[in-house]
């Protein structure tokens, strides 16, 4: 059988396609349009959540920082930690309530409660970290010279944590001081109250 040979236009049609060599900026090209890209559609990248730095408490002054400040020790050392603290202004404390506080074993029997006194002594000493740390009052003791519109609102039980706030409403003559406190447990107001403080020469 006779075989045909094709023309010389067929033979050109059946050859390869030439690829165009690549230039030297197709790189930079390429790469710019994917920063293109991507910078157009910046609404559907969905960015990850900064985390909150003030999501938990941060240590201000440790046990040992307190007991630098505060005369106080056990059994009446009743500031675990404090966790905030506005120089001349205010702090808040924390007290962490277990079962092995001396007062439980009278208060009551069977049901133990903190005694409202030593919730008060526990804010007065938050108070305290504030008050001893005022200008020409460094090392300064104060005692209680008054309590007023003190009110009770829950009872304390061991395992509570009581979270304390006070703050200084007035400074007279620089030997006298008013302070606003509160307590709370599980952000419960559990107690609130003025306290009146007095340097003692």
């Amino acid at each position: 059988m006779p075989v045909r040979v094709r023309g010389l236009s067929d033979i050109k049609s059946l050859a390869p396609v030439p690829t165009p060599a690549p230039t030297p900026n197709a790189p930079t090209k390429f790469v710019m349009s994917i920063l293109t890209d991507i910078n157009t559609h910046t609404d559907s990248i969905e960015t990850a959540p900064v985390p909150n730095s003030e999501s938990s408490p941060k240590t201000i002054f440790t046990l040992e920082d307190i007991q630098k400040i505060l005369p106080h020790r056990y059994p009446f050392a009743l500031v675990d930690r404090v966790i905030e603290y506005v120089p001349g202004k205010r702090a808040v404390g924390i007290k962490n309530v277990t079962f092995n506080e001396p007062y439980f074993q009278g208060h009551f029997p069977g049901r133990p409660l903190m005694p409202g006194v030593m919730i008060v002594e526990a804010m007065a000493q938050v108070g305290g970290i504030v008050l001893t740390q005022l200008p020409d009052m460094e090392g300064g003791l104060f005692v209680f010279a008054g309590i007023d519109k003190v009110r009770f609102r829950r009872p304390v039980v061991p395992g509570d944590q009581l979270v304390m706030t006070t703050e200084l409403l007035s400074i007279k003559r620089r030997r006298f001081g008013k302070m606003q406190a509160r307590a709370l447990v599980d952000g419960q107001r559990v107690a609130e109250g003025e306290l009146m403080f007095s340097l003692v020469d």
